[in-house]
Formats: structure tokens, sequence, C-alpha cells
């Protein structure tokens, strides 16, 4: 065992930075020294009791480093990669990995913190703990599992590449993979925080006119205009009357980023008749939507669930990197805070007021 300084949570919402220990990597298993890691709103949920997780935690999900070490049977990956992490690594085995759809595999246990095999790498005072997601990457230094890393290319920056691997992909993934939006058609987009301007970067690049934004600040409407929107509304009640102002009829799209059962009922009234609600914003546990369904019915109006943009990492992280890299994604102009591993609680408090952009920690 060797030990690692990583934030973990152990029922407070106060991340306490420790020394860990961490095996190395076992079969089919690499260890990786963490480059950068995103402050995400799905860390934010557990730490408010959202979300329940095994614990102790050692925080953070949305991670990207250096490969220092492969276990056995590695093939994929070797010393001196640059790899981003993803946080549902597919078993390869299931149904679903075998009709490509990774983003639905049934195999996979990183949402039980644990590795393939069932084990976690890493101690704390000698007992297990838990990396979220099976990644951990609040932490200098990672064991995942080989399909959990995907190789990208050395002279992507490592905090672009820590948002990669969650609210990039998740939010460009919405647009693309799931709503297949074409070029033109209307786009509403509630929330802009890191996904939600993710969303708008995707919706920009995928063509779509007009992009409304919909916030309750000043400065993440004002973002939302720099990442592409091309209009902004302030997000209330009448939200619906307010971007019918802007698209008579409707949008042909809506998405919710924030995971507020409050926003996600505000947006079929917001869409034309046999428009698509996306549901982007993961809402916390036990938390029912107030859905017309009669009215979404006799509408034709459809509202799809979003997981992870359907994102298939080995095959969409390095495309996402190489738009990053040809200046079609402004990933860099997201990060509005960069901070060390002992701000992390900054960081979070800054999320919680209400911060435009991203905070990223870089070790």
């Amino acid at each position: 065992m060797a030990t690692t300084r990583a934030a973990v949570y152990d029922g407070d919402a106060r991340l306490t930075v420790r020394d860990v220990e961490l095996r190395e990597p076992g079969r089919g298993e690499v260890l990786v020294r963490i480059g950068a890691s995103g402050v995400c709103g799905s860390d934010r949920h557990v730490l408010d009791g959202d979300w329940q997780m095994p614990q102790p935690t050692i925080m953070g999900h949305e991670g990207a480093g250096v490969v220092e070490a492969v276990g056995p049977g590695v093939r994929s990956l070797e010393p001196g990669d640059h790899v981003i992490m993803t946080w549902f690594y597919p078993c390869g085995t299931c149904s679903a990995c075998r009709q490509g759809r990774t983003w639905v595999c049934t195999g996979s246990r990183s949402e039980e913190c644990l590795l393939p095999d069932g084990s976690t790498p890493m101690q704390l005072d000698g007992a297990v703990a838990y990396p979220y997601l099976a990644v951990g990457s609040m932490s200098e230094r990672v064991v995942v599992a080989e399909q959990a890393a995907v190789r990208v290319p050395k002279e992507l920056p490592f905090d672009v590449a820590a948002l990669i691997g969650c609210s990039i992909a998740t939010g460009v993934g919405a647009v693309v993979n799931d709503a297949e939006v074409k070029p033109g058609r209307s786009a509403l987009v509630i929330g802009a925080g890191g996904v939600g301007l993710s969303i708008i970067m995707g919706l920009k690049l995928a063509g779509a006119s007009p992009i409304i934004a919909a916030d309750v600040t000043d400065e993440s409407l004002e973002l939302a205009r720099q990442f592409g929107a091309t209009h902004t509304v302030r997000s209330g009640a009448d939200l619906a009357e307010q971007v019918r102002q802007i698209v008579p009829d409707g949008v042909d799209v809506a998405f919710e980023a924030i995971g507020r059962p409050e926003t996600i009922a505000l947006m079929p009234a917001a869409l034309q008749r046999g428009g698509t609600a996306v549901i982007v914003g993961l809402p916390p546990q036990d938390r029912p939507v107030p859905i017309d369904a009669l009215a979404l019915a006799e509408e034709g109006k459809s509202l799809l669930g979003s997981n992870y943009g359907s994102t298939v990492p080995a095959r969409d992280f390095p495309m996402l990197a190489r738009l990053y890299l040809d200046g079609k994604l402004p990933i860099d102009e997201l990060v509005t805070n960069r901070c060390s591993l002992d701000e992390v609680n900054d960081a979070f408090d800054l999320m919680r007021s209400g911060a435009r952009g991203r905070s990223v920690i870089v070790f």
C-alpha cells in the first residue's frame, strides 16, 4: 500500500483532506496520477444528502491524468498515456454492451463504487474506503478499471480533459446522441451551469437556432450568451410564456440541466406539438415530477431521459477532445475557478452560491 492525499466524505458536508492507502493495480486495472478533477453537481448531491453512497467516500468522478502503471492483462493502455476517466465503466459483456449501448450497461459496478471484481483499491485507517463511482478523482492518485480510462491526445490540458469526462460528454451527448438535434431546430436550455453550458455548446455545434437559455442570475445568462445562446430569459413559473414570445409555437426541444422536479415540470408547456423534453439534470432520490400525461399524449410530445448523454467513452472522449483542439468547443472558457485540493470545500461553496462556470481542482 502507498499513500495518497484525497478528499474524504464521511457523512459531513465538509470534506476532509486525508492520507488514504492505495494498493497497486491488479489484473485489468491501471494506476493514474491525477492532473485535474472537476467539481461537479453530482458530487454536491452526495455531500448535501440527496444521494446515498457507501462511506467513507473518496469524492470526485470527473478526472484526467497520466497512467503510471498497469496491472496484468491490460492491453489498451501503457505508462505515460494521458487519459480521461469515465464514471460509468462498461462491463463489456452484458446485452446492452454487446449492442454498443454502454451507457445502460447492466454489469457495471461503478454505481456501487466498486471495481469489476467487487473490490475497492483504497483504505482509510486500515478499513475499506470507496472511490466515488469507482473513480475517486479528488485524490492525487487512483486505481481504476482499464475500461474506465480512455486515452486522449497529450496536448489536451488536464482541466479541459477532466470536464470532458462528465459535464461535456453529458451535455453535448444529450444534444447529439439523445435528442439528435438537426440544424435550424429551436431549443430551450433550463439552467446555465456546467452541464447547461455544455448543452448550449452542443446546440451551437449542431446548428440549432434559436437557442434560448433560462436561469435565475444575470451572470449565468451572460455566460450562456458567451457559449452560444441567442436569447436569454429568467426562469420562473411563466417560462413557457416567455419562450413563446420568442418562438410562438414553442421550441422543438427543451433540456433541463439542473435536476429540480419543479423546473423539469416546466418543459412540456414550452414545447411545440410533437416536441421533445429531455431530462439531463439528475434530481434527488424519491422526488416525483408532476407531469400532465394527458396533455403530453394529446399533443404528441415526448419526455426523454438522458443518462450520461448516451456516451460511449472510448468513441466519444477522443472525438470531444479533437473538437476542442480544433477550436469548435470552447471548453476552457467554462473553467472559471482553478483551485488546489485543500480548497475543495471553498469550490463547493462557490457552486452552492450560484457562481457561474465550473471549478476544477488542479494537482
